[in-house]
């Protein structure tokens, strides 16, 4: 298959969909016609659950209404961070995406990759290099073709429409806080000096500019001063897309609920910046 695809889920698990769409005891003595023709009146609150894969990598996708916004937890072993996303998502709209296993790195084209390295060529080459010490050049030009075969339908369906936002979660420990960031970034917003490693980055200047009258750390990058590691933030960055990283320590589970929470209504009105690309 020349790109990535959707696959309904065939698991035992029960899904959002199963859990929420389940008959109360209000509807109890409706039929299942009924039922249906009643879902059919509000298609805003209908969910899915499905597949869609980037070569052996696979991510769980949930569908809610039919909001421009777009959700990810793409490192496996952020478990903090899987939480607070599938939490949110019980009663928001939009598209999550969510990395299936509990390992940071996936498999594509036969060797590892850090899937948040995979969105550039030069980054997913880097990542290769790095994690498969051991492949040769053709191993790894060959995981690369794989790699750009079916990305593109991985891209498209995460990437949100003109003026919708994406937000991915992550989860951070010892070596990496928003310190990191400031140096390559065009602005910065330090409430919490304390806290560095609870942060926002965001690629939209008038999204930036909300969180600058908040209590929460942030950056903004949108044009990293560093060379393209093939992350999601550079991808959006380079395409105007406005994004959104959240960034959390491992084991804030209450701290990334509240910070997901806020960021997300926060920036529901906001317009996207004009972007001369």
């Amino acid at each position: 298959m020349s790109f990535s695809h959707y696959d309904i889920e065939a698991t035992g698990e029960a899904s959002l969909y199963n859990r929420e769409m389940s008959p109360t005891p209000a509807l109890a003595g409706f039929s299942r016609r009924a039922l249906l023709a009643l879902v059919a009146l509000f298609p805003q609150v209908s969910c899915g659950k499905r597949t869609i894969t980037v070569d052996d990598a696979q991510f769980r996708v949930i569908d809610r209404g039919h909001s421009p916004r777009r959700y990810i937890h793409i490192h496996g072993n952020e478990a903090t961070a899987r939480r607070a996303l599938t939490d949110h998502m019980r009663n928001r709209e939009g598209r999550a995406f969510f990395v299936v296993g509990e390992e940071r790195n996936v498999q594509v084209g036969g060797l590892t990759i850090d899937p948040n390295r995979m969105f550039s060529r030069i980054g997913a080459q880097a990542s290769y290099q790095r994690l498969n010490p051991d492949a040769t050049e053709g191993a790894i030009a060959q995981a690369l073709d794989t790699l750009e075969r079916d990305l593109p339908g991985f891209v498209k369906a995460l990437l949100p429409p003109d003026g919708g936002l994406l937000i991915s979660v992550h989860n951070n420990s010892e070596g990496y806080n928003i310190r990191t960031e400031i140096p390559i970034s065009e602005a910065h917003h330090l409430p919490e000096p304390g806290a560095p490693n609870d942060f926002f980055l965001l690629t939209d200047a008038r999204d930036f500019e909300v969180l600058k009258g908040s209590r929460y750390n942030a950056v903004l990058q949108t044009k990293p001063a560093t060379e393209d590691d093939g992350s999601l933030s550079r991808l959006c960055a380079a395409r105007g897309i406005r994004y959104v990283n959240l960034e959390c320590y491992a084991g804030r589970l209450a701290l990334q609920r509240e910070m997901l929470r806020w960021v997300d209504q926060a920036l529901m009105m906001v317009l996207p910046a004009r972007k001369d690309r």
